[in-house]
């Protein structure tokens, strides 16, 4: 134990030698491990507690504290933002080389400040998947999410820190301009369905973001090959956590969107499967028709001079809708009204009676 205290105070010594002067003494900058132990907080809380004591719970709405957090976050972001472009990156920074000032003017100072509020904007985000855990959708805690926000304060703690300003503010600026999009999108996503018209654009989002991380990679990088008086150390730790996030995003992107293509397919499969199996072999598909006759056991009486000609009205994007194939004359291929056919003891009650098509 007294090794460890021993190597503590070693590393304590190294950030306040090194560290800048004007965060010293600022809320949570004398030490990363407050902000550590709130972010292993978090996942705990998130992962393991979170849904152990929401398990036998009901969800909680909470529509109106949703519009109530996304419209606060779009206006701390906007202004976060605001902040970045008057401290330096609206005609005053250098989108190609960027040393950190030091400085002591307004101009200066409103910049490290903004990297102090950026810093604990990431802490305000956390309530993003606390508010999932309360209404239960546990499938929207990814581990993409968990991850995001659990690095992040970690991550933006030692720029605020050691490089308050400079070239690699320029993450903070183009994140909090994706998040007032982001949670713009949110807040009209928690006013009900009736705004859902206007959030054709979701799946861009994603996209927007990759977006976003490939700008930052290219931004840092390029301080790899040109000389300019900032710490390279911070080059690669924020061009590392781009190429990181880009291909996580990336990932989730085909899983959420391109992955449903292959799952309306698989789903088509298993309806033409189950067809096979249950010995309806000769169903001829023309055009999207299907033309064939239809008796029931207990009815002698023909549909339409002994015919049902239907037309498939359930195969929609790959898929089948409700699983029946519905008539133009209200009847199902099955000859009930209603379009449904009776289930006893998992078998039909009617009878498919086949002919030959023609």
């Amino acid at each position: 134990m007294a090794l460890v205290m021993k190597y503590i105070n070693i590393m304590h010594r190294y950030m306040d030698s090194h560290g800048d002067p004007r965060t010293k003494d600022w809320p949570m900058m004398s030490s990363p491990f407050p902000t550590l132990a709130v972010c292993l907080t978090y996942v705990y809380l998130v992962k393991v507690l979170g849904p152990r004591w929401m398990e036998n719970r009901k969800p909680f709405r909470l529509q109106n504290t949703l519009i109530f957090y996304n419209a606060a976050q779009v206006i701390f972001s906007a202004w976060i933002f605001y902040e970045c472009l008057m401290g330096g990156w609206w005609g005053h920074y250098n989108f190609s080389c960027q040393p950190v000032e030091y400085e002591n003017s307004p101009r200066v100072n409103r910049m490290v400040h903004a990297c102090w509020w950026y810093y604990f904007s990431k802490f305000t985000e956390f309530m993003d998947t606390i508010f999932f855990v309360l209404r239960k959708k546990q499938s929207q805690i990814t581990t993409l999410h968990v991850i995001h926000h659990g690095c992040m304060p970690m991550s933006v703690w030692f720029g605020v820190k050691f490089t308050p300003g400079g070239h690699s503010t320029f993450f903070g600026l183009l994140n909090t301009f994706v998040h007032i999009v982001m949670y713009t999108y949110y807040m009209f996503s928690a006013m009900g369905p009736q705004y859902q018209k206007y959030l054709w654009w979701k799946k861009y989002l994603t996209t927007f973001q990759m977006v976003q991380f490939i700008l930052i990679m290219v931004h840092a990088f390029q301080l790899l090959f040109i000389d300019c008086n900032y710490p390279k150390a911070f080059v690669w730790w924020i061009g590392m956590h781009a190429v990181m996030f880009f291909f996580l995003f990336n990932e989730f992107y085909k899983q959420a969107y391109k992955g449903r293509k292959s799952q309306y397919k698989n789903l088509l499969m298993f309806f033409l499967q189950r067809a096979e199996k249950h010995g309806i072999e000769e169903t001829v598909l023309a055009n999207g028709h299907a033309n064939g006759d239809c008796h029931q056991q207990e009815v002698s009486k023909k549909l339409l001079n002994g015919h049902a000609n239907g037309k498939i009205n359930g195969l929609t994007n790959g898929s089948l809708a409700n699983g029946s194939a519905k008539t133009s004359n209200g009847y199902s291929s099955s000859g009930l009204k209603n379009g449904a056919a009776v289930l006893a003891n998992g078998h039909s009650t009617t009878e498919l009676t086949q002919r030959k098509v023609k």
